[in-house]
Formats: C-alpha cells, structure tokens, sequence
C-alpha cells in the first residue's frame, strides 16, 4: 500500500476521519517545532505554539486551498502564529536576548562543529524578533522575497533591508566570537 498523499489525506480529514488529520500532524509536527523554536527560542513556548497551529489547521481544514501544497502553508501559519505571540508579549531588549544567549549550554567535550552551530543559534535568538522572521522564512522555509512581503504583509523593500541587517548583525556577532 503507498503512502497517502497529503491530499489525501486533507480530503480524508475534510470527510470527518480524524485519524487522516493526525497523520498530517505527524508528517508536519517536526518541522512545525522547528519553525516556532526558531523564532521563539523557548522550547516550551515552542511546543505549546506548534500545538496551537495544527489547532488552527484542524478547524480550519474545510476552506483550505487542496491546490496548494500543506507543507509550506503549515509553515506559515506556524511563523505567523509566533510572530503574533511575540507581538503580544512585553518586548524585551536586546540586552536580555544576549545575556540568554550567553547562558545557552556548551557541553565542554563538543566537536568544532557542534559550537559554531551553537554560536550561530545564540546569534538568530539575539536578533530582534522581525528579523528572526525573515531569516526564517528565507533560509529556513526557503521563501521567495515577494513570498516573504506578502506573508509578513510588509513592503518587498523590508524584506531586503531586514535581511541585510540582520546578515549583518549576524556576521558581526559571529565574528567577535571567533
């Protein structure tokens, strides 16, 4: 037997089969976490928001657009979501993102590899929260700029100017950690 189709399986779901949604749910639950902790960098934050889009999905099932793909749409909804939340919450300043990134675990014994990975994700979380976003969505999700400006709802030209600025943040604080 092949493996449904994520269509399949939205037309299943549209019919009341719930197991067909949850089968969704665990082809898209990795990489829904990881949008959500990559722009919230809070792990349980994190699970509680990825929880909260398949939610959303699960009700809104029924005026989804079969012809579109599932996969980055989930991703989406999953960035919009944090995003909203990190709106709602009392911002923090960037003092407060580097003293947490300073605070992130390094185990002693890690390979070369494992602490520039370390570094970089110490890095994105420093980033002011809109441009976490666009990194997100354009290194990440790999987004078109265009797919970036309408999913954010801001002007293409702050897309390229965010990106660059926050290129150059990063550049600059993965530079001094050498």
């Amino acid at each position: 037997m092949t493996t449904p189709t994520d269509r399949d399986l939205i037309l299943r779901a549209r019919r009341g089969e719930r197991e067909a949604f949850g089968a969704l749910v665990t082809r898209y639950q990795m990489s829904v976490f990881n949008v959500c902790y990559r722009i919230l960098h809070e792990r349980g934050e994190a699970e509680d928001l990825a929880q909260e889009v398949f939610i959303r999905a699960y009700d809104r099932i029924h005026t989804f657009d079969i012809e579109r793909e599932f996969g980055p749409w989930i991703r989406r909804v999953a960035a919009n979501l944090c995003l909203n939340h990190l709106e709602s919450q009392k911002p923090t300043t960037e003092l407060d993102d580097e003293r947490d990134a300073d605070h992130a675990p390094s185990p002693e014994s890690a390979q070369e590899v494992r602490e520039r990975s370390e570094q970089i994700r110490g890095a994105l979380a420093s980033l002011p929260a809109h441009y976490r976003a666009v990194v997100e969505l354009r290194h990440y999700q790999e987004m078109s700029y265009e797919e970036i400006a309408e999913e954010l709802k801001i002007p293409l030209s702050d897309v390229k100017s965010h990106l660059f600025r926050a290129r150059k943040i990063l550049a600059e604080k993965l530079h001094a950690s050498d």
